[in-house]
């Protein structure tokens, strides 16, 4: 009877009916998932990236307040620095000039002071009309860059800086260069030629369906749209090579449609369980409070489900399509027999684990000494983009410069003045910027108060009008009082009466002069920008320029004394913005998202094995080995003494913890069940090579994919975590391979007594020579038997023997646990020169 008769006739299991619908409807998927793919090539468009790494910080964070209150209450315009190196001071300021009449150029700050020119080399800063973002910014800086044309340029600041455009073409390269050598990696390891084109157009269709499907989160951040594609490419194609080497093996007897159902039916639960220590690792990302964590954890939680429907739902169809051409298209096994390295692991296995623990002990210390930075000021990457380069001559030439927005409460004049002077005689502090510091005309600030007789000395105003001017403006802010105690004594602040004789000029109430009216629209410009980017409804703000570094314990301390000063002029709230704040809050919360993760990884992976393995000692070895390889992979940069952008540690330590330990699974699978079969030592050896191709396929392409995101990424905090996951990967398969099976073989008594699972015990027999045995024998025999025996062994017997009895020859028979079973005829002993052939069958046939 066939195969396909038999499966007939039985009754089929409900995961073997939804293979099989799947497999007899596969034309119908097959137009579901295009008709998803063109939607999703489409929606791919509809996507919105975030390039602030700033805006995932928590709402109570003193950085995201601040920003929030900057983005309602006041106008940034759009900025750049501009290096034009070898030129002349009289080059330069000509330049300077010609950049002036640009339209959307509001000014261009240039001198003769170090600030501005140095070695020959000429900084300029450039401020416009716009916003960042804004057009009339854009198009400026492109007439800019035609008038230096020619000339030796460096570009910085945010205009113009299309960060997203650059990292998008980076990942378009490492993707593919990752496609290059995932092909190879498969070629090397698969048993078709024709199974890779499947394996590639079920990723490529996952992949697509779940950047398209990104415009569902609303907005995604620059690092899961960059980093997304790759990851998902490396952590899930696992799935698909599960399912094609099922079909493979069961292709081996069953027609095409049989295989494919049969594969399927028994690789959902496999594939459905690896998976669910990837999606532990990545949920626990999701409860970090800087919320980049929780974004790239959703995407890439989405990303994994998304490559299972494809592999349970896509892959079969495909498989049952081309099987004729994947049956034409075999080829030998290019993945060799690692038995040397497996002889190698079992003699030394009480020599490494005592060497692993060790070190194991001093990667804790080094990583927990790991120097951690928050910022990407004292961060290096590979790869360097053109702003990048611009930042370091700019940085190298003039030296660089942390601004810091402090945020008062609006309206106080004269505090922000005594403040505004307390901050300037800060040995700290090289600037400050405020309405209350900046000069109007003649000496005077625009937030001093002035009366009407030195306003109209000022302004060369007749004296009359001058009071009129005041009454009015009494009567405008309802002061009654001035009108009535005398207006010779009554001072305001320069810039609110500026402005309101302006508009009084406008309205036609005051009429000036020629030269004083165009003297009063120039000024009127300057006001407006001023109030627009230093006075808000709520809030004044205050622009420092300090002469510290942008991280660094000094700097944090500082921000200290600048909330201790200003709580001395306000009693409202006070907001530090900037790069070192955002630092600082990063640093604040590194803390506790790094308990957060490191416990809720371990707990979501230990409950995901204990539930596969039935143990509770089994998931602590595991754990052990994959969290030493974490620990030595962060000992790298104590030891290096360089730096680690912190996110890099939160990210690969739930990615690493939640993907590798897939790789201890995979062998300790083969190892507890080929361990029932044969002698420990074969067992170790032979889990390693079964293992070996599904630990190098999977571990080459999460290495190649981290290592190559990190040498051609320009973003530091890309780059970052590109490095730590390739290397840790790499860590992950040599500790799993090699110390892993050793702590098996020594920790197999913990196993055997932590398991949940009730095992019968029979009587353990040991004995050597001629032995008439009668029961099921299970255990070591000259090699291992499994079986009902009855009859004569010649050699030793170190095992179970379950309701039977086992007597030496001439000897009386002891008393046996349960009744014997009826014994059959003796059949004929084996000569002894036979010996070795029958242990050698017997252990086929274990």
């Amino acid at each position: 009877m066939s195969k396909q008769t038999e499966r007939g006739s039985e009754k089929q299991s409900p995961v073997e009916q939804a293979a099989a619908f799947i497999v007899d409807k596969r034309k119908a998927f097959y137009l579901l998932y295009v008709g998803l793919a063109i939607f999703c090539f489409i929606a791919s468009g509809w996507v919105q990236v975030n390039n602030d790494i700033t805006a995932y910080l928590p709402d109570s964070t003193e950085t995201r307040q601040g920003l929030t209150i900057m983005d309602t209450e006041f106008t940034t315009f759009g900025t750049n620095d501009i290096l034009v190196d070898n030129i002349s001071y009289a080059q330069a300021e000509s330049l300077a000039h010609k950049m002036e009449t640009v339209r959307g150029v509001k000014s261009v700050a240039f001198d003769d002071t170090d600030d501005h020119y140095k070695d020959a080399a000429a900084l300029f800063s450039v401020t416009y009309d716009g916003e960042t973002e804004d057009s009339i910014s854009t198009d400026a800086l492109s007439s800019i860059k035609d008038i230096l044309s020619g000339y030796d340029v460096y570009y910085t600041g945010e205009v113009g800086n299309a960060q997203s455009d650059s990292i998008a073409s980076e990942m378009q390269v490492v993707m593919l260069i990752a496609v290059v050598i995932i092909c190879l990696v498969l070629l090397f390891t698969s048993h078709t030629y024709m199974e890779i084109p499947v394996l590639l157009v079920t990723f490529g269709t996952a992949a697509l369906l779940n950047k398209g499907t990104n415009f569902l989160l609303g907005e995604i951040s620059f690092i899961s749209n960059s980093v997304a594609v790759v990851l998902q490419l490396a952590l899930a194609i696992d799935y698909a090579i599960i399912l094609c080497h099922r079909y493979t093996e069961e292709r081996l007897t069953q027609d095409a449609r049989e295989a494919v159902i049969s594969a399927l039916s028994k690789a959902i639960p496999e594939i459905s369980g690896s998976s669910l220590t990837t999606l532990s690792g990545l949920l626990a990302m999701t409860f970090m409070q800087f919320r980049i964590g929780y974004d790239l954890g959703i995407v890439l939680m989405k990303s994994i489900v998304l490559s299972l429907l494809s592999v349970f739902t896509l892959m079969p169809g495909l498989l049952m399509s081309f099987s004729s051409l994947i049956d034409r298209t075999h080829h030998k096994s290019f993945v060799p027999k690692i038995n040397v390295w497996g002889r190698f692991v079992y003699k030394s296995r009480f020599v490494m684990p005592p060497i692993f623990v060790v070190v194991l002990i001093a990667a804790f210390f080094f990583s927990n000494q790991c120097p951690y930075v928050y910022g990407s000021s004292t961060l290096t990457t590979y790869t360097k983009n053109d702003s990048q380069i611009a930042q370091e001559k700019v940085d190298e030439t003039f030296g660089s410069t942390n601004m810091l927005a402090l945020l008062v409460p609006t309206g106080d004049y004269e505090a922000e003045g005594r403040l505004a002077r307390a901050l300037e005689s800060m040995p700290q502090i090289d600037s400050v910027t405020a309405l209350s510091s900046t000069e109007a005309m003649d000496g005077y600030m625009l937030t001093d108060r002035l009366t009407p007789r030195q306003f109209a000395e000022l302004t060369d105003l007749d004296i009359e009008v001058a009071r009129l001017l005041y009454s009015a403006y009494a009567v405008d802010q309802e002061t009654y009082g001035q009108l009535v105690g005398g207006l010779d004594s009554y001072s305001v602040p320069l810039i609110d009466m500026f402005l309101f004789l302006h508009d009084r000029m406008e309205e036609g109430y005051v009429t000036l002069d020629n030269d004083l009216t165009e003297e009063m629209n120039d000024l009127y410009v300057q006001l407006t920008d001023a109030k627009l980017q230093l006075k808000g409804e709520h809030y004044s703000r205050m622009v420092l320029q300090l002469n510290l570094p942008e991280e660094s314990q000094e700097t944090f301390d500082f921000l200290t004394t600048l909330h201790q000063t200003a709580a001395r002029y306000y009693t409202g709230d006070v907001f530090v913005v900037g790069n070192s704040t955002s630092d600082y809050d990063l640093s604040a919360s590194f803390a506790r998202d790094n308990a957060m993760i490191s416990i809720l990884t371990i707990v979501f992976v230990i409950l995901v094995l204990v539930f596969t393995f039935q143990s509770a000692g089994l998931p602590v070895l595991l754990i052990l080995v994959i969290q030493g390889s974490i620990w030595i992979n962060f000992s790298f940069p104590y030891l290096t003494q360089s730096n680690l952008f912190f996110l890099s540690y939160l990210i690969v330590s739930s990615i690493q913890m939640g993907a590798n330990i897939d790789y201890a699974i995979v062998i300790t699978n083969r190892y507890t069940q080929l361990k029932t079969q044969m002698p420990l030592k074969e067992a170790a050896i032979e889990s390693l090579n079964a293992a070996f191709p599904t630990i190098i396929t999977s571990g080459t392409i999460l290495a190649t994919a981290g290592t190559l995101i990190g040498f051609l990424s320009s973003d530091t905090s890309i780059s970052s975590i590109g490095i730590c996951l390739g290397r840790g990967t790499i860590l992950s398969i040599a500790l799993v391979m090699g110390i892993l099976p050793q702590i098996l073989l020594l920790g197999d008594v913990i196993i055997e007594k932590t398991a949940f699972t009730l095992k019968h015990k029979g009587i353990l027999q040991t004995n050597t020579g001629t032995l008439r045995v009668n029961g099921h024998v299970r255990g070591y025999v000259s090699g291992i038997i499994n079986a009902d025996f009855n009859g004569t062994i010649i050699g030793s017997l170190n095992a179970n023997v379950e309701a039977g009895t086992v007597q030496e020859e001439g000897k009386a028979l002891p008393p046996s646990p349960e009744p014997p079973t009826p014994e059959l005829p003796t059949p004929e002993l084996p000569s002894p020169t036979g010996e070795a052939a029958s242990r050698e069958e017997a252990a086929h046939h274990a």
